[in-house]
């Protein structure tokens, strides 16, 4: 993790903690010539627009009092939603995954693939287990969690 990043997540757990949402994600990505903080949130049912312009403007005014800035280059703030795609980063998220259409890249291919998608039917500290459409028929795809790159939820087409 960054120290940028680290930073920013300390600085905007408190805040979240006061209206009880939840951090998804912080990324500090540079795009072009511009650099992005980008902050993920939400919360049970989903989190709305508002919602997302309160964190903001509290984390903006807790990024400005902070000395020495913890981000020196000009950055544009983004705090968001994390989507229909949510990723799928910790423990909990992937527990409330279980029964839900996620997609899955691999470091290294299994079965000659490197992604796969289906509904993840189990969670284990060793294992996730995904019930797949292998042309037309269904089976059971278990996937080493160290073989993981990124996991998020799907939309199923």
């Amino acid at each position: 993790m960054s120290p940028v990043v680290e930073k920013v997540t300390e600085l905007v757990k408190p805040i979240l903690a006061e209206y009880h949402f939840e951090l998804v994600d912080v990324e500090f990505v540079k795009e072009g010539k511009s650099w992005y903080l980008r902050v993920y949130i939400d919360k049970e049912g989903g989190i709305n627009i508002e919602e997302c312009a309160l964190v903001s403007d509290r984390l903006s005014e807790r990024l400005d009092q902070y000395d020495p800035d913890p981000i020196p280059q000009a950055y544009y703030l983004e705090v968001s939603s994390p989507g229909a795609e949510r990723p799928l980063k910790n423990e909990k998220d992937l527990q409330r995954a279980i029964n839900k259409y996620i997609h899955v890249s691999l470091y290294q291919p299994l079965a000659g693939k490197k992604i796969f998608e289906g509904d993840l039917t189990a969670v284990t500290p060793t294992f996730l287990t995904l019930r797949i459409n292998d042309q037309g028929r269904f089976k059971q795809q278990k996937i080493l969690r160290q073989q993981i790159a990124k996991a998020r939820l799907a939309i199923k087409f």
